[in-house]
């Protein structure tokens, strides 16, 4: 089913724009997975992961992922400043488990095995999780600058107050939220999600389909 948004943000089609050298990006965490976690550049290990049903899901994959590779790397290029939240090393640290989870589970043919279980009982296995997950961050680390942001209780209950309005999810509630509260002036995020696009007074430069197709809808595509 296509999914209707309600096109808050306005929306920045990747594929035709130029990184600008006074451009400052937040880089949203599944562009940080596809540059620096390297199960996505293994094909066969991608499409058992991510439970994509065929050969050409995984083409289509690769091609959106060269997208945005190749957009920050014009941005790297260009001097534009690439940052990273460090709340986002929690998200970052789930997906990689969750992933390895299944491509053991795939490789064994362990179906019944729990995520508790493959956590606990096998040791190998744990530390080679935590061995990618920290490679994983010290890339994130060298490709971008922290954005330094601040949770505490008035963040917290202003993300729920966002929730009612902003079809986000928990991570990226706190993300835009301490964003704003940073006072980092125009937020710039480049992300997949097409959650953002319902967030006001952002912009979302992307190449997922959906999200630009509503933006176009609604008058909130930006061309720079």
């Amino acid at each position: 089913m296509t999914i209707t948004l309600n096109v808050q943000a306005d929306v920045v089609d990747i594929n035709s724009d130029t990184p600008q050298p006074s451009d400052i990006f937040l880089v949203d965490t599944n562009i940080w997975l596809w540059q620096t976690y390297s199960r996505y550049s293994v094909p066969n290990l991608a499409q058992s992961a991510l439970s994509l049903s065929s050969s050409q899901d995984l083409r289509r994959l690769q091609r959106k992922i060269a997208k945005y590779l190749t957009y920050i790397k014009k941005a790297s290029i260009t001097g534009a400043i690439l940052v990273y939240s460090e709340l986002m090393l929690s998200e970052l640290a789930h997906v990689i488990e969750t992933t390895e989870f299944k491509i053991y589970q795939s490789r064994n043919n362990l179906a019944q095995l729990t995520l508790k279980e493959y956590r606990n009982n096998f040791p190998t296995e744990r530390s080679d999780v935590v061995d990618e997950v920290q490679s994983v961050w010290r890339q994130v680390e060298q490709f971008a600058v922290p954005a330094n942001l601040m949770v505490n209780n008035q963040v917290a209950q202003s993300a729920l107050t966002r929730f009612e309005t902003q079809s986000l999810d928990g991570y990226d509630l706190f993300i835009i939220e301490a964003i704003n509260r940073a006072g980092a002036g125009q937020v710039r995020i480049i992300t997949d999600d097409q959650d953002y696009v319902t967030v006001n007074n952002i912009q979302v430069f992307t190449a997922n389909g959906n999200a630009i197709s509503n933006a176009r809808r609604l008058n909130k595509l930006l061309v720079r």
